[in-house]
């Protein structure tokens, strides 16, 4: 086989892509603008109840605890499921199985508009209900995108369609709060992505096709891969230190849960102690325009972010084949400082938030292209559905599942012990959000250890992919090697060092 490390991975022109997937290179691109108007879709529904929360507390009288369940709810249904749909993406019609989801999602959040103040459990169920749509489309569109292009352009189709997650989390919040204020009813807000989920699955259903998997990763002459038990893909991802590490994502996942349903009503609060604004009290709606704003930002820092992050990863892979974890570390480490400002300026300035904020949520947004560039390229295709679904497991696990029910409940715990007043709701919520500078800090330090070993991770996937390396069994810590018409067992420090 000589030295491995001198056979890079064949690098597909327009035309060999073309002949491999049976696609033109512009019908990919259109199903890459379908997949990204889905996952647009998707976020914006997420945030739509951010961006009505204060209404929501007051229809349904609930506090900071349980207005943080609504979304530790949903996102503790999508992780649950997130495993049974990566299993299934990695095994059958991923587009089938999306178009399902999706009806199924539209369905359950119309559904979810007309529940009587009376049953808040209610609501609880419907968002719950909301997390297998999501399931079903966030685990297996990212592998179809990775089946249709290789290397630097699948990055760039990656960053598109992770524009869309900050893009559709802003419109969620000018949605949500916009048309509560022409309707003069939040429900409405909740009425409008059902109507534009019925066009994702007309599109879904008549544009995207089903490329083969992995199939743009091999050498011609080499054999497609063939799925294994889904006992083996965990056994393989567990002793994948690159894909462990990355997990690092959870502190992405934690702080930006948590930023999505609080920031609103913390600046709110901010602003009704400064006195700008008027409180929002029991029986009135809730007035105020940093849903509005705050979306704006989201939308402008996410598009900055991520086209920032993918730039500044590709140029430095020339030099650093270590680049890109080392970015997603650099942004998080640099987030936190700028996060933490924006919650202890907000008592004496609502601008100087704003702008700690807007770098703050720039420097977070550069990772999440990269981290599913990262996860797509030291995975067989035969397990990045199943990679993608425990990514989303344990990053929302150990992230947005808990963040905002935990900030919630903080706050709460900490109102207790001080005297009733909007200065005291202000300071309960400043204090408990001061934990996502904390975390964002602790995901930085994951992905420079992740730096440590993705050179010999992605080495491995590569020649696994074009048939030069095959797993022993599960007792056997060797690999297998063809060479020169036989096989020999080798230790795997011998391929890839």
């Amino acid at each position: 086989m000589g030295n491995p490390k001198s056979e890079d991975p064949e690098v597909l022109d327009r035309e060999g892509l073309q002949r491999i997937t049976g696609l033109s290179s512009g019908r990919s691109a259109l199903i890459v603008a379908v997949l990204c108007y889905i996952n647009l879709l998707n976020y914006m529904d997420r945030f739509t109840v951010a961006g009505v929360l204060p209404d929501i507390e007051q229809f349904f009288d609930i506090g900071d605890g349980s207005s943080g369940l609504i979304q530790t709810v949903f996102i503790s249904s999508y992780m649950v499921l997130a495993p049974v749909f990566g299993y299934l993406g990695d095994r059958y019609n991923r587009k089938y199985l999306m178009c399902g989801g999706i009806a199924f999602w539209s369905l359950v959040t119309l559904g979810s508009s007309f529940i009587p103040k009376e049953r808040f459990w209610l609501l609880l169920l419907t968002r719950g209900l909301v997390g297998v749509g999501e399931a079903s489309y966030s685990t297996i569109a990212p592998t179809l995108i990775a089946d249709l292009f290789v290397a630097d352009q699948r990055s760039r189709m990656l960053s598109v369609f992770y524009f869309a997650i900050p893009v559709g989390s802003g419109l969620g919040y000018i949605a949500g709060s916009k048309v509560k204020d022409v309707a003069g009813d939040w429900h409405w807000a909740l009425r409008v992505t059902p109507g534009l989920g019925v066009l994702a699955v007309v599109l879904l259903f008549l544009v995207v096709r089903e490329p083969p998997r992995g199939a743009v990763e091999r050498h011609s002459d080499s054999p497609p891969l063939n799925p294994t038990s889904w006992w083996a893909d965990l056994r393989a991802l567990a002793r994948n230190p690159s894909f462990i590490l990355s997990l690092g994502f959870t502190a992405v996942a934690f702080v930006t849960g948590s930023l999505a349903l609080w920031a609103p009503a913390f600046l709110l609060r901010s602003r009704v102690v400064l006195g700008e604004t008027p409180p929002c009290l029991p029986g009135d709606s809730c007035s105020s325009s940093d849903s509005l704003i705050f979306g704006l930002i989201t939308c402008l820092t996410g598009v900055l972010g991520v086209g920032l992050g993918v730039e500044i990863s590709r140029r430095l892979r020339r030099s650093n084949p270590r680049a890109d974890p080392l970015v997603c570390a650099a942004g998080l480490l640099g987030s936190a400082p700028f996060l933490f400002l924006s919650l202890a300026s907000a008592r004496g300035s609502i601008v100087a938030t704003y702008i700690f904020i807007f770098i703050g949520e720039t420097l977070l947004s550069m990772n999440w292209a990269i981290v599913a560039d990262i996860l797509l390229y030291v995975v067989i295709p035969t397990r990045r559905s199943t990679a993608e679904a425990f990514q989303i497991v344990l990053s929302h696990l150990l992230g947005d599942a808990g963040s905002p029910y935990l900030i919630g409940l903080i706050s709460d715990r900490l109102r207790r012990g001080w005297p009733p007043s909007f200065l005291s709701e202000f300071r309960a919520l400043q204090f408990s959000l001061m934990l996502c500078a904390f975390v964002g800090a602790l995901g930085g330090a994951a992905f420079l250890g992740t730096a440590v070993f993705i050179e010999g991770d992605r080495r491995r996937a590569q020649l696994h992919v074009q048939g030069l390396l095959f797993e022993a069994g599960p007792a056997d810590d060797r690999i297998v090697v063809p060479q020169r018409g036989r096989s020999t067992r080798v230790p795997v420090s011998s391929v890839l060092i």
